[in-house]
């Protein structure tokens, strides 16, 4: 396979994964909006949040959101030995015995539900938010086994180079949330969202994924020989993934854990900020990360570095763009908040609590996608030691830098610094795997992150200008006003960011610009 071609394959799954992610984050910002509506910033929104917590703990310690990371180069490589066979053999004993434990875990999690919650979320007082915290995570709990069998399932399409089955699976999970909450809150409150949470990892993630396997051949077998060499090496690849901890799973728990410490609202109201923010993650980090990394993994098993720093350094500069996107949801944090939100329960305080916050998780936007990119090279390599040890160390280092920030700044104070840490993380992760791999590309990195950053400034003072004459002329007066003021800033900000990548030169700018207009029929090919 060309190089060429491997790009333009990359490049036909990231659309397919980007059309995903933006649906899945437009339903995501329902499913928010849905529970804002219904629950506002409340204490019983904190306990529905802080439900989570355990069952991503779980998540994480079986390393579901691994899978696909650690199980495609080893299924790959029996695809491209033409061993097909024994790659589903080593498919299944690691379903069976990876399962079998998972319900042990499951089961514990359950029994233990308060104590664990106790521990993780200390601020929350004992009363009625603690009891139906409790409550949610054990309806949560039972999810995780869904999202396990499902990682496995996506995995093999994944290798076989299909994205669209798991694709569907965040839009069916977040629909299952949406309708359960509304259908059942009149009779269950805040819960009815956490049985469909459930319902929809059920429909979403296991079920339908299961479905996509087997169109693409997928054998299973009744198998629990775990002496077997590959599961061995999928168990010794996994286990730093395990054990350690990545700023994207910290920052929801340490999230959580801080929060609960402030006032009433401050935890839900920082999820709200987060799912915003992570709506930018998604499109280009996630997305991006994902489609590429069967890709990286071919090239990582012919032992092509350069090949593989290719896509790694072309892959951030795209990403670099998150910036000054990022620069439009800081300028229109209160327009943003207030459509998306403010609506129901969600009242002009829980608005304020929540726009405030928004500008300092947006200041990581960037950091929370190349992160995405640049673990995926060391994971391609099957290299997962070194950076979950480097990961929980930057993490481990955070927490003074948390603390004294929360301490100073309150609610303010931990988005800023959740966003301080990963972008200090992403940084020092790239650097090292240049140095490790001799990556003579990346000075070009640091010139587009640069350059990039300058052009962030610049867009950031053009449109602070014009939207402060905006609000001036324009009373606001409510949801079509925040709407309007949305779409006019938005404008210029299309034009602004087209006219200073042509003025900078920046190939990546035109690129997305092209990509966008053609797909959508306003142009007719690339040129």
């Amino acid at each position: 396979m060309t190089q060429t071609s491997t790009f333009k394959k990359i490049g036909l799954a990231s659309f397919i994964m980007m059309a995903s992610v933006f649906a899945s984050r437009i339903i995501g910002l329902a499913r928010e909006t849905a529970i804002a509506w219904m629950g506002g910033a409340s204490a019983d929104v904190d306990a529905y949040q802080v439900a989570f917590v355990i069952p991503e703990i779980l998540n994480h310690v079986v390393a579901s959101g691994f899978l696909s990371i650690t199980f495609i180069p080893i299924f790959t490589r029996y695809l491209v030995e033409n061993q097909e066979q024994e790659g589903y053999r080593v498919f299944s004993v690691i379903l069976n015995c990876f399962g079998a434990g998972l319900f042990i875990f499951i089961c514990l999690s359950m029994v233990f539900a308060p104590e664990l919650i106790a521990l993780l979320a200390p601020g929350l007082k004992n009363g009625p938010a603690f009891d139906l915290a409790v409550r949610m995570t054990r309806i949560i709990i039972p999810a995780q086994f869904f999202f396990f069998a499902g990682g496995l399932f996506n995995a093999v399409q994944y290798s076989k180079e299909q994205f669209l089955f798991p694709a569907l699976a965040p839009l069916i999970y977040n629909t299952g949330i949406i309708v359960g909450g509304i259908l059942l809150y009149p009779a269950l409150g805040m819960e009815s969202f956490a049985w469909g949470v459930l319902a929809g990892a059920f429909f979403g993630s296991f079920l339908l994924q299961l479905f996509g396997a087997k169109q693409v051949g997928l054998i299973y077998m009744p198998n629990f020989n775990f002496k077997h060499p590959d599961v061995i090496k999928y168990v010794l690849l996994t286990l730093p993934l395990m054990l350690g901890l990545t700023m994207t799973f910290s920052t929801e728990i340490l999230m959580k854990f801080f929060g609960s410490f402030l006032s009433e609202g401050s935890i839900s109201a920082m999820n709200y900020a987060l799912r915003i923010m992570f709506i930018l993650v998604g499109l280009f980090g996630n997305a991006v990360g994902v489609a590429s990394y069967p890709f990286m993994a071919k090239i990582a098993a012919k032992k092509d570095f350069s090949g593989l720093n290719t896509i790694i350094n072309q892959t951030l500069k795209y990403i670099f763009i998150v910036m000054p996107f990022s620069v439009v949801f800081m300028i229109l944090n209160k327009e943003v908040v207030a459509i998306l939100f403010q609506r129901g329960a969600f009242d002009a305080h829980d608005a304020a609590l929540t726009s405030g916050v928004l500008p300092y998780f947006m200041a990581g936007a960037f950091a929370f996608s190349a992160q995405t990119i640049v673990s995926r090279g060391f994971f391609a390599v099957q290299n997962t030691l070194f950076p979950a040890i480097f990961s929980s160390v930057c993490v481990a280092l955070s927490l003074p830098l948390l603390y004294f920030a929360m301490t100073a700044m309150g609610i303010k104070g931990v988005a800023l610094g959740l966003s301080l840490s990963v972008i200090i993380t992403t940084g020092a992760l790239f650097e090292v795997w240049s140095r490790k791999t001799k990556n003579a590309g990346r000075s070009d990195v640091y010139i587009s992150f640069g350059v990039m950053l300058l052009v962030s400034i610049l867009v950031w003072l053009v449109l602070k200008a014009i939207y402060v004459g905006i609000i001036h002329l324009i009373p606001i007066t409510g949801f079509f006003t925040h709407i309007f003021i949305c779409i006019i800033v938005g404008i210029f900000f299309l034009i602004l960011l087209a006219g200073m990548g042509k003025f900078f030169k920046i190939r990546e700018v035109s690129t997305l610009y092209a990509k966008v207009l053609t797909k959508t029929g306003l142009l007719r090919k690339v040129s």
